[in-house]
């Protein structure tokens, strides 16, 4: 066991009374153990039952013959960070999540790890320290929050976020705008539709490091304290089976997941992270990986931001496990990759597929193709991606005219101005992983933009993200980003931009002279940044490689 190296033999007494000092036993000390990794905070609402969840796979740990000891990681919440300098630290936060596991589990010689993530970063930030470490782990998340209501029709955070729109356009007054609020968001969880938190908490299901419900059953379903439970025993069985994360995180295991979010119609951010979590577990896939296999998976889900359900409803229809159970059918499941809890054939093989509304049959789905799409072209050499989903059918080939900001809240100035029109395009940059820095999502410009309509008439391309609430022609991690010279630093206002989300093209309509003559005439925008944001800007590589850090 990796703890033998702090507490076995004559040598290690002194490690053994620190221990002690701890408060464990000899009995304790000479069982497996395991770390838990609580990433519970008082200000995430989707982190504040994370206390519940980890006492709750403690208990399992206790169970199956184990010795849990927990120790915290930290969490951003991205719609309190949203349109401020805090977004900046929600993508460079899974890095430091990552580092501190390693540092707190190699430092201490842990058997293995339950790791209890929930929003958007904490849950990628889990797999890519399960497949660096490569020590027996389980994921298992705080589950996501119930949606609202208004007038018998489910509401979320993107309804408030989009209700500022309305407001500003006069479509809504005060006293609506404050019902959202104090409506759309009614217990602790992730946010109740299929945005960057639940897409992710859906692929550690897909990808075989969760026990299916994961990425579905609600935060506050007795439920999931039974699944963090099962998962606490689940993980002693991995440490005695010697079942490690890159046994379970092969080609075909992550083919398995982009095919499951191709069906839900997941966050594009799932993009950036699945290649993140690829890269820890040495596993190569790239961009064009990920449209051939759009290509050729149904799109059989429209939850919110792209359709009117919930994860609640998902839940209720079979989850995780259903979806995928459809994708067998049509040959896209590889049953043969391992899990946490058995092979993919064995969980799905009692499973009968039951379409619904809100997972529709594989013979009729909701498109024939994924819920996203990668672009490439002059614009986005090294590619950009767009929730198609999400995108209504007039916005799927356009050729815009571009409304050029070099940030973000300068863009939503405009945007609030009404100084955007049908037609046009607006560009955002120097808001990539290094311009920004940190690649700050934007989903208050495209909630206000949806808010007043102009979804349908108004597209969006940044160097940075889009929200996974984000609905509309928004395309986004447009690579190279702006500070690294990408062509995006080159675009003026009213220039064409083609934007062609079926064949997968972004391309700036402009000839090479005139963007050679602008490279001329164009310093680079440059940010300096101190403490943690210096330190990311420095190392951290391209959206199209996940923007890892090296």
């Amino acid at each position: 066991m990796g703890s033998d190296l702090v507490k076995k033999g004559p040598s290690k007494a002194p490690h053994r009374s620190l221990m002690k000092a701890s408060g464990l036993t000899d009995v304790e000390m000479n069982k497996p153990f395991v770390g838990v990794v609580n990433m519970f905070n008082e200000i995430v609402p989707g982190h504040v039952g994370l206390r519940d969840i980890a006492e709750a796979a403690k208990k399992g740990v206790l169970m199956a013959g184990g010795t849990p000891l927990e120790f915290p990681g930290i969490a951003v919440c991205d719609g309190i960070a949203m349109n401020h300098e805090g977004m900046r630290y929600s993508l460079a936060s899974r890095e430091l999540i990552v580092d501190s596991i390693e540092t707190m589990t190699l430092a201490h010689g842990l058997d293995g790890l339950v790791i209890v993530p929930n929003c958007d970063k904490t849950v990628p930030a889990a797999l890519m320290a399960a497949a660096r470490l490569n020590i027996p782990t389980i994921i298992i998340s705080g589950g996501p929050m119930l949606a609202g209501k208004k007038d018998n029709q489910g509401i979320d955070l993107i309804t408030v976020f989009e209700g500022v729109g309305a407001l500003s356009a006069g479509k809504m007054d005060m006293d609506e705008l404050c019902y959202l609020e104090n409506n759309a968001c009614p217990t602790c969880g992730s946010c109740a539709g299929m945005f960057t938190a639940n897409s992710m908490n859906c692929m550690t299901e897909a990808l075989g490091l969760a026990l299916p419900g994961n990425g579905t059953i609600p935060a506050v379903y007795s439920s999931r304290k039974r699944l963090a439970k099962l998962s606490g025993m689940a993980i002693m069985d991995l440490i005695k089976q010697d079942i490690k994360p890159r046994d379970i995180l092969t080609k075909e295991a992550f083919h398995n997941a982009l095919a499951v979010d191709m069906a839900l119609g997941c966050s594009t951010n799932t993009v950036l992270h699945l290649t993140a979590i690829a890269n820890e577990a040495e596993v190569p896939i790239d961009l064009k990986v990920i449209n051939e296999i759009s290509q050729k998976t149904p799109n059989l889900c429209r939850l919110s931001p792209a359709g009117p359900y919930h994860i609640e409803q998902l839940n209720d229809a079979g989850g995780i496990s259903m979806v995928m159970k459809g994708l067998e059918q049509k040959g896209l499941i590889d049953g043969s990759v391992k899990t946490v809890n058995g092979t993919v054939a064995e969980k799905l093989s009692k499973m009968v597929f039951t379409p619904s509304p809100i997972i529709a049959d594989v013979e009729t789905p909701y498109s024939p193709t994924g819920g996203i799409q990668v672009l490439f072209g002059s614009l986005a050499p090294e590619g950009a991606v767009v929730k198609k989903s999400a995108v209504a059918d007039e916005m799927m080939q356009v050729t815009a005219i571009a409304k050029v900001y070099e940030s973000e809240e300068d863009a939503v100035e405009a945007i609030l101005d009404q100084k955007i029109k049908p037609g046009n395009c607006v560009v955002i940059r120097y808001e990539g992983p290094k311009g920004g820095p940190g690649m700050r999502e934007m989903l208050t410009p495209t909630s206000v933009l949806a808010g007043m309509g102009l979804d349908k008439e108004v597209s969006l391309i940044t160097d940075g993200r889009f929200s996974g609430g984000t609905r509309g022609a928004a395309i986004g991690h447009v690579s190279p980003e702006a500070s690294e010279g990408g062509p995006i630093a080159y675009v003026r206002d009213g220039d064409l931009i083609k934007i062609d989300i079926k064949e997968g093209q972004l391309d700036l309509l402009v000839d090479a002279e005139t963007i050679e003559k602008r490279k001329l005439e164009t310093t680079l925008k440059q940010v300096t940044y101190k403490g943690y944001l210096g330190k990311y800007a420095k190392s951290v590589t391209s959206a199209s490689t996940g923007a890892i850090c090296r």
